[in-house]
This record gives structure tokens, sequence and C-alpha cells, in this order.
């Protein structure tokens, strides 16, 4: 049996071990489950790892996350063994030079990871797609956003006040995993969209400002469903940051079924909000930021999307009340989504 090369912390307890985590800022502030050799062990097994094996190298300062460390935080978090495959593959999607691991998780803006996950590993491992999707309830759910967190804390030294420079941070930095609810929905998963094979399982990440609730009860139009959307867009776009990149859109499934109902698919929406989700430079006096409009670029045109296609729609949520989410992105298109499948090479 290969060995783990851990440093091991005698303890008389669990209470014990907590209070050595938090001692060493080693968690997030809530406690965790003692990471055992044996807990370890479990999930390196199930996805056929040895512990030395580099999950993924981020690409500014160099740092290789190995299986064991990686599974180590895993099993810190909470997460059981059949959990692991969606971390595993999380972290190697952040190490993708295009995410900008470094820039999302120093930045003042306080960026979150959201994970989207897709395929039949959804259902094997009982992750929430429906009712508080965004929210508590879901062990699975809760616990591999978070496990991706204390890896960043404890892997690459993403400590508040160390590198983490986020001015205020937000509620997603403990944990932001949803699932889509594919079976609910007439529209092509996200990660099929996004050339992952149909029928695999994968992960797609992207660094995201706070997701913001929006409501629309009053109208079976589709254009005016998303035209509430939109409306959030341009309220980020002018409140928080101009540029254009990757936003998200979730989409429950009483709004969904209307859209649906009109014969709109994924690529009429992207299509309808990248012409709508636009502001002009002169619409900033109404937000306070009049002294950032130059001379004679009153009439500058910014996107939020720019294409189509950097526009995730995610069915996600519970069945009943005309709500959806709009997630945007950290900082426009400094960092864009990644998205990996989970145990399969797709260029390969």
């Amino acid at each position: 049996m290969t060995p783990l090369h851990s440093r091991r912390h005698p303890v008389d307890d669990a209470l014990e071990a907590n209070e050595l985590f938090q001692r060493n800022g080693w968690t997030d502030g809530l406690p965790i489950v003692p990471p055992t050799e044996a807990r370890v062990r479990e999930c390196l097994d199930w996805v056929r790892l040895a512990p030395a094996d580099v999950i993924g190298t981020e690409p500014v300062r160099g740092v290789a996350i190995t299986a064991e460390k990686l599974a180590v935080n895993a099993v810190a978090a909470g997460c059981l063994a059949p959990y692991f495959p969606v971390v595993v593959t999380a972290i190697q999607a952040l190490c993708d030079p295009a995410f900008l691991l470094h820039g999302t998780t120093a930045s003042t803006g306080g960026s979150a990871i959201v994970l989207v996950v897709n395929g039949p590993i959804r259902r094997e491992i009982a992750m929430n797609a429906r009712d508080n999707v965004l929210g508590n309830g879901s062990r699975a759910n809760a616990t591999i956003g978070r496990a991706v967190r204390l890896a960043l804390v404890n892997l690459l030294g993403c400590l508040p006040g160390g590198l983490d420079r986020s001015t205020l941070g937000q509620p997603g930095k403990f944990t932001l995993a949803i699932a889509e609810d594919e079976e609910d929905s007439p529209w092509a998963p996200l990660a099929e969209e996004r050339g992952v094979p149909a029928g695999a399982s994968a992960v797609t990440v992207l660094a995201c400002a706070p997701p913001r609730q929006v409501m629309n009860e009053w109208t079976a139009d589709p254009e005016e469903i998303l035209d509430t959307f939109v409306a959030e867009m341009r309220a980020n776009m002018l409140t928080y940051s101009i540029w254009g990149g990757n936003y998200a859109l979730l989409i429950p499934k009483q709004l969904r079924d209307l859209i649906a109902a009109a014969g709109w698919r994924k690529q009429e929406i992207r299509e309808y909000v990248h012409r709508r989700a636009r502001v002009r430079r002169r619409d900033w006096r109404g937000a306070g930021k009049a002294k950032l409009i130059g001379s004679g670029e009153d009439d500058r045109e910014f996107s939020a999307l720019e294409s189509p296609d950097d526009l995730l729609v995610v069915a996600a949520g519970g069945p009943a009340g005309g709500f959806g989410a709009v997630i945007p992105p950290w900082f426009g298109n400094r960092s864009r989504a990644v998205t990996r499948a989970i145990g399969l090479c797709v260029e390969c």
C-alpha cells in the first residue's frame, strides 16, 4: 500500500480535531470531519489515484495539487467518497489557464466559484437540482462546493487578508455547487452544449459575483420573461462591472415551461439576451458614476455578452414560482467558464 505523506496530528476526539483546524486556519469557520487515513484512502480508491498523483497545477505560481492533499480537504469538508470524482474534476477545470484561478481568488472583488454538474453522477450522489437549489439541504451540493473552497485555502493559501483580498466576500465562498435539472427540462444539458458527449458526467466552473434573484409571474411571453433577466444583467453592468463575460441564467420549471412552450431552446435564449443585455456609457450617470464618462463617449455601447455562446443557460430550481437567477461573472472575460468531463478525456 502506497504510504500517505501528510503530517499526522494525534488528537483525543473529533472535537479536538476541530479545534486543531480552527487554531491553524485550516477551515472556513465551520466544523470539519476529521480526515483520518481510512477516509482519505477511501476517496483515493474511489477514483483510483495514487496519493502523489497531480490533479492540477495552479498556472501562475506553479503549485501542484496532489490527490492526497485534495482528498484530505474533501473529507474535512464532509464529502463522501462517491463525491470525490466531482471535486477532482472541478480542480482540474480551475487549473485551466482560461479560468485565471490566481486572479479570481486574489481579487478584491470577492468572487466565488459556482459549480454546475451534469450527467448521471448527479443522480448517483443525489445532488440537488430543484427546490432551494442555491440554498441548504443537500449534503452533496454543500460539501462538494466546500471541498473546493477548503482546497483553495489550504493548498493555495487563499486565506482572507492573505492571498484572498476580498473587500466584502460573499456567502458563495462557503459553497456554491448545483446540478442541472436534466430530467425535467426540454433543453440540452449545459455540458453537452459545451462539447461533452451526451450521457457523460461533467463539471462546469465559473468565477462569479453573488447570484441575483429575479421574478416575473405576469406574462407567458418568452421575450418579456427574458427581459426581466436582462434588466438584472444591465443593473449588474452599471453597479458592478460593465465588461462582458460569462453570465449564467438559472431558469426554474415555471418560467422554463413557458419559454419552452413558445418553442424556444437555449440557443434562442442566448441570442435574445445577447441582443438585449446592453448599456450605453451615459447610463452610468444614473448609477453615480458620471465621472467615468469621457467626452464624446455617451453613446458607446457595452454588451453583457461578447457572443451569444458566452451565456450559460441552466435548468435548475423548484417547480413553483416565477423566479429565476442571474449569476454574473467576476470581472468580465478576464476569467472564462471551463467545462470538464468526469473520468473522460474529450480531446483524446
